[in-house]
């Protein structure tokens, strides 16, 4: 029962990968069959060609077939030259646009899931399900099926070939071969897991490199080079093994074909060599007859290593159908309110959430953000202040309790309004591997140079990114590696500009940073916050005081709120967390 069911899932696999990958290049590949055929009527009618050469020409030595023989056999190998060729464009084309598609389709895929999917599957995975995954898909869909296509056709052609030759030798030949596909289809199975092992090792390898390089200052800071290396060489010993023992069962199927095809040959070239011998049968009729079970032996060879393709890709199909059939538990519904802009007016209503079921973060926490005011949430390391902004942006949705933005429930409000209407800066500045220009174009992709600059201009980082080698062109390096702290944040905050979004989020925004850059920071911080519902995450209380509202969390609760002075003559916590006597 176990063994159909896997049968099933297998089956199921394959036929959504014919589906996604090759139904829509049904057309280039009838195109492509049509030369498979061609390519083997032409390797049929070159074997067939043998009878006339053997018993015409040498034997009965009539010059007048001659020729027309000779140019036979040319024109057979021009037309199956050309063929060939045709064939392996198309092939390549729809093979490349295969590998494309899917890479695109998974991409579009996971660039939609939430911040959960990221958090439980490591980058490398997800790397590897790119490159080594959709490759080796790509392998079965080009390669697999062409030469599936290719040699069943050329098989299927010598057979009719060999029958018409001889249907007893016919018959005595096609009882061995068979035999061998009984182990070579065990094997199969063998493949696929040694294939699928490898993978994973691969994606934890791209993982574990990801975090290395990303890492390297902490790696030299605390030299822990050669532990690294013990931890690199651990994995990549892994991927050889199973590398290793993948590439072994599929070499068993090549000295398995050759010795059932010298079984099936050398009981031709007996039982035929017998027949030509007692004059049963011409010397003509029985090499055409051999040259096709030789011509034969080498696509039903192919055929074997086919299935191995096969089975490898299967397992590379199964590990990219597992991330696609994913789906992202953050999601607008289909009833959700129209795209509009939001006011601002923020308030949590009894929220509770939890990253992991005993993880308790929030707790029926109630709170409230005016419109257009700046609000400061204040508390210790692990009280719930991040959790609070992620489930603002709905990155999470909460366990209980009610999230409203002007009185809406945010899980109506259609989920890119709601991300529209929010800017977010934290001390972590996301900067990616480009230009300056296109770095603050983040906030707003249809603005043109001039919005940019002027946000830029606003931000106070048009004088520096002048300064710079090719000013708004200038590429920054991975993760901005060119630019300072300061210099970080200050792109931010013009992409912030930029975006123009009714709430600004401020998560530890300057806590990274020296006292002199804070302060121009600051100052184009206050400048950001002008007309816009603020919500602050900030531990110095230089930052927080001249919030409108602070409000007081421990434990994933809400303690007390009010002004800096309120609090100050009210809140023995609130003195107690910034040592305020």
């Amino acid at each position: 029962m176990v063994y159909n069911k896997k049968n099933l899932e297998k089956r199921s696999i394959f036929q959504r990968l014919i589906r996604d990958a090759v139904f829509p290049y049904k057309n280039k590949l009838i195109l492509a069959v049509f030369f498979m055929i061609i390519i083997a009527i032409t390797t049929a009618v070159l074997a067939w060609l043998m009878d006339p050469v053997v018993n015409q020409i040498f034997i009965r030595k009539d010059t007048s077939l001659l020729w027309y023989v000779g140019g036979a056999v040319f024109f057979s190998f021009v037309i199956k030259g050309f063929s060939t060729y045709a064939e392996a464009k198309i092939m390549a084309n729809v093979g490349q646009s295969i590998l494309a598609d899917m890479q695109n389709r998974l991409f579009s895929h996971l660039i939609l899931q939430d911040l959960a999917f990221f958090q439980s599957n490591s980058i490398g995975s997800l790397v590897s399900r790119f490159t080594t995954d959709i490759v080796m898909m790509r392998r079965v869909v080009s390669t697999g099926l062409t030469g599936l296509g290719k040699d069943t056709l050329s098989v299927l052609f010598l057979v009719i070939l060999m029958f018409y030759q001889d249907w007893f030798l016919a018959t005595i030949a096609f009882i061995v071969f068979p035999i061998a596909i009984i182990p070579i289809a065990l094997l199969g199975k063998r493949i696929k897991q040694a294939t699928k092992n490898t993978q994973i090792e691969t994606g934890n390898f791209l993982s574990f490199l990801q975090q290395a390089f990303v890492g390297i200052r902490m790696v030299k800071s605390y030299k822990m080079e050669e532990y690294q290396k013990l931890k690199a060489s651990e994995i990549i010993n892994k991927i050889k093994k199973y590398a290793i023992t993948g590439d072994g069962v599929k070499a068993i199927t090549s000295p398995l074909m050759e010795t059932f095809g010298g079984v099936a040959v050398t009981t031709v070239i007996i039982y035929g060599g017998w027949g030509v011998i007692n004059e049963s049968t011409t010397p003509g009729a029985f090499f055409s007859f051999i040259t096709a079970l030789i011509m034969a032996y080498r696509p039903m060879k192919s055929l074997a290593g086919i299935h191995s393709q096969i089975q490898e890709g299967l397992a590379g199909a199964e590990r990219y159908y597992n991330i696609m059939d994913t789906k992202s538990a953050i999601v607008t519904h289909t009833d959700s309110l129209p795209i509009f802009k939001l006011s601002g007016s923020i308030s949590f209503e009894d929220v509770s959430f939890a990253y992991e079921k005993e993880e308790v973060v929030l707790k029926n926490l109630s709170l409230n953000a005016e419109e257009g005011k700046t609000t400061a949430i204040v508390g210790k390391s692990g009280s719930g202040k991040s959790t609070i902004l992620n489930l603002l942006a709905r990155f999470y949705d909460p366990s209980s309790g009610i999230i409203k933005i002007d009185d809406k429930d945010i899980s109506s409000i259609n989920i890119h309004c709601l991300r529209d209407s929010i800017s977010i800066i934290t001390q972590d500045i996301i900067i990616f591997d480009d230009t300056v220009e296109s770095n603050i174009r983040f906030g707003d992709p249809t603005a043109g140079l001039d919005k940019i600059i002027e946000a830029a201009k606003s931000a106070g980082a048009h004088d520096f990114i002048k300064k710079m080698s090719q000013g708004y062109d200038t590429y920054v390096g991975e993760r901005g590696e060119k630019l300072s702290g300061g210099e970080k944040q200050r792109i931010a905050i013009a992409r912030a500009i930029l975006r123009d979004a009714p709430i600004l989020v401020l998560d530890e925004a300057t806590s990274s940073l020296d006292p002199e850059t804070e302060k121009i920071v600051q100052g184009a911080m206050n400048k950001l916050r002008r007309g816009r519902t603020t919500i602050i995450i900030a531990h110095r209380l230089e930052t927080i005081r001249d919030s409108d509202k602070i409000i007081v969390i421990d434990n994933g609760k809400v303690i007390c709120s009010g002004t800096h002075e309120e609090l100050v003559s009210l809140s023995q916590e609130y003195l107690t967390l910034y040592d305020i006597h």
